[in-house]
């Protein structure tokens, strides 16, 4: 659920919408002279997001290193891994 609230409403009425923001899920949108400018949302919704991105990273890696040629079969990789525990 995403709320559009102006940039006045948020401060007078901090305290309610933080406490808002963690009791149920969904963003703030704050405006400013009727524009977007920023996003208020929970720490927990916060670290959700950074953790979807980090893997989406990965993926895009991931991705880009396949298009590249830089690839192993699986049965190269453990080779080299038991040759490394090996040693």
């Amino acid at each position: 659920m995403q709320q559009i609230k102006s940039i006045s409403y948020l401060k007078s009425n901090a305290a309610n919408i933080v406490r808002s923001v963690g009791e149920q899920p969904g963003t703030y949108v704050v405006t400013q002279y009727g524009e977007a400018k920023a996003v208020l949302q929970s720490y927990d919704d916060y670290e959700r997001t950074q953790e979807t991105l980090a893997l989406l990273k990965i993926f895009a890696l991931g991705d880009q290193q396949v298009s590249a040629g830089r690839v192993s079969s699986a049965k190269d990789v453990f080779a080299r891994i038991r040759a490394r525990r090996q040693l």
